[in-house]
């Protein structure tokens, strides 16, 4: 019988960036960039095995984490002038050594292409697997006019450009004449002539040309040849051809068409700040499950409540909570969860609500991520399988620490870019029992969605493990 092709997805991502430190590790829709295409490998079917090749042991922490292999990438292959084929032929021989066989096809996929999908990772397999295929890749439809500049020979120059120091060769005005006479020189001190500065080369006129069209013709765009844009999300290669010819194009190489939508390179700050604004659009509703999640940890203001503040004569502070909230946090808490609320003010009513709830609760914060780590270090829980909600922009440092990382639907706008989900209840408009219906279904029955073999049983509020 013969055994099934082996498909390895290799994700190149090396810690040393110069565009955007840190950039394999960006979070987008509250993912790192580098778990969010190991997802994408680990959901095509085409797929057997996903490898991350890095140099950067944070990145080989969170890789490893998401359900990846890691492949320690050398030094030699992790500089600026690394080629990603090179990573690729040490990531082959990797495989071969861990698994005892080689590949047979091996795929190059980008994290920094944040909206490759399971589709399209199975497409450019599919294509060397079953359609007969040496490569493919994948490419968005495009029916833009391209142009690029010339300098044909006996262009007319450009004149020249004005001297970088006018005031040298510029008459003095009369306000000057009258106020500062010219200095007077004897033969024995008069400045020597100075020689005149060289003629500057005419700079060339630049002649634009069509390249992909006629300029004096312009076609209908249902007349014009369909062309494609490689998007750099996915390719495939038959792995041993690639080992001959070291280039991820060679033999027969075939286009798979993928959305013009999802199409966006991560090169640098506004890249990542588009591709954070398009996940609430782009990325599939992913909410958790009770088998995703060991731990909920909730903000107060904003979230708790709809971040109003009414103010007595006296000065004393009052806010409005929403019963359901409570109805969810205790719903929560008989599921056998880990609960915090975790705020910055230092206000008595945040205790009171506390207690009232029969959560524990740090308030008065100033680090809410330094105390969130703390915490699910004293209590053993894994920072990823902890669902944090917030509201505002001083939760960001705790939904970046967070495998789950919620915002409320009348969040900051920067708040709502890095969750991985975003209730549609308002802050202290039911927010909290929508997050615990995601957990125990619509109706909180946490008879029916028992935690999952091996979730620690929760511990007693102020115990250490």
């Amino acid at each position: 019988m013969t055994a099934p092709r082996t498909v390895l997805a290799v994700i190149p991502a090396r810690g040393g960036s110069k565009g955007l430190p840190g950039k394999n590790l960006a979070p987008v829709g509250g993912v790192p960039l580098v778990a969010r295409a190991v997802r994408a490998c680990l959901a095509a079917r085409r797929v057997t095995h996903v490898a991350v090749s890095t140099d950067d042991p944070e990145i080989a922490a969170v890789a490893s984490g998401a359900g990846a292999e890691v492949v320690a990438r050398p030094a030699a292959l992790a500089g600026d002038t690394a080629t990603s084929e090179a990573a690729l032929l040490h990531a082959l021989d990797a495989h071969e050594a861990r698994h005892g066989r080689p590949a047979d096809v091996v795929l190059l996929v980008q994290c920094t292409s944040p909206f490759v999908t399971p589709g399209d990772v199975d497409g450019v397999a599919a294509q060397v697997l079953d359609h007969g295929a040496d490569t493919a890749l994948t490419v968005a439809p495009s029916h833009g006019f391209l142009w690029h500049e010339t300098f044909p020979t006996g262009t007319p120059p450009r004149p020249p450009a004005p001297s970088p120091h006018p005031a040298a060769t510029a008459p003095p005005s009369p306000h000057t004449a009258a106020t500062a006479p010219p200095p007077q020189h004897t033969a024995a001190t008069a400045p020597p002539p100075q020689p005149a500065p060289p003629p500057q080369p005419p700079t060339p006129i630049p002649h634009a040309e069509g390249v992909n069209h006629d300029r004096a013709h312009r076609p209908r765009r249902q007349d014009r040849r369909p062309e494609y844009l490689e998007t750099g999300a996915a390719y495939a290669m038959e792995a041993a051809g690639f080992r001959t010819h070291g280039h991820r194009f060679f033999g027969r190489t075939a286009l798979v068409p993928t959305d013009p939508a999802r199409v966006l390179e991560i090169d640098d700050p506004h890249d990542l700040a588009r591709a954070r604004a398009l996940a609430p659009l782009l990325d599939p509703v992913d909410t958790p499950t009770r088998a995703d999640v060991d731990a909920v940890v909730l903000d107060f203001d904003g979230t708790q409540t709809d971040d109003r503040v009414l103010v007595d004569s006296d000065g004393r502070e009052l806010v409005a909570v929403h019963r359901g909230d409570g109805l969810g946090v205790a719903a929560l808490r008989r599921a056998g969860l880990h609960l915090l609320i975790l705020s910055t003010e230092r206000n008595p009513v945040v205790a009171a609500r506390a207690r009232k709830l029969h959560v524990p609760v740090l308030h008065g914060i100033d680090r809410k991520d330094a105390a969130l780590k703390h915490w699910c270090e004293e209590y053993g829980v894994d920072p990823q399988r902890v669902l944090y909600a917030g509201n505002d922009v001083n939760d960001l440092p705790c939904l970046a620490l967070v495998g789950w990382p919620v915002a409320v639907a009348d969040a900051h706008a920067a708040v709502r870019a890095a969750a991985r989900a975003v209730t549609t209840a308002r802050g202290g408009a039911g927010a909290v029992r929508e997050i615990a219906a995601w957990l125990l279904g619509p109706a909180l029955d946490t008879t029916a969605h028992p935690p999952p073999p091996g979730t620690p049983s929760r511990l007693p509020q102020g115990k250490r493990p």
